[in-house]
């Protein structure tokens, strides 16, 4: 078998929380959310089609808690790419999703920069056709 990241964790405060802001705002699909004990669940979400799934995590202590929203210490942490950047623009700012960069043409896309509920900065890319 030839490697490929699979999943990453992210960390999150409340489960039911991050499921509704990944699933209803960004429409992600909730792959699946299983109780392994009275504190924790594996909660994983997706794009639809994507291999690369995230694992949302909820904060176990103190130090996990203070890393929230904060986990690649306060550079971009997560690329999302669409087949049509103006769509997903204009349909997550319309539901309240915060864009802190504007739009721009680089040479490997149209992309923006956008926080999920916890901060976590997001580019999200439309990459050149090849």
């Amino acid at each position: 078998m030839k490697q490929q990241l699979g999943q990453l964790a992210l960390l999150v405060s409340d489960y039911d929380e991050a499921i509704r802001y990944f699933t209803d705002v960004l429409d992600f699909e909730l792959l699946e959310d299983t109780v392994m004990s009275e504190s924790k669940r594996w909660v994983r979400v997706s794009p639809p089609g994507s291999s690369c799934h995230l694992l949302l995590a909820k904060a176990a202590n103190e130090a996990q808690q203070q890393q929230i929203g904060f986990q690649a210490g306060g550079r971009v942490f997560l690329f999302l790419y669409t087949d049509d950047f103006w769509r997903d623009y204009r349909k997550y700012t319309s539901r309240g999703v915060e864009f802190v960069r504007e739009p721009a043409k680089e040479p490997y896309g149209t992309v923006s920069v956008f926080k999920d509920l916890y901060g976590n900065l997001w580019d999200l890319i439309e990459p050149v056709k090849q």
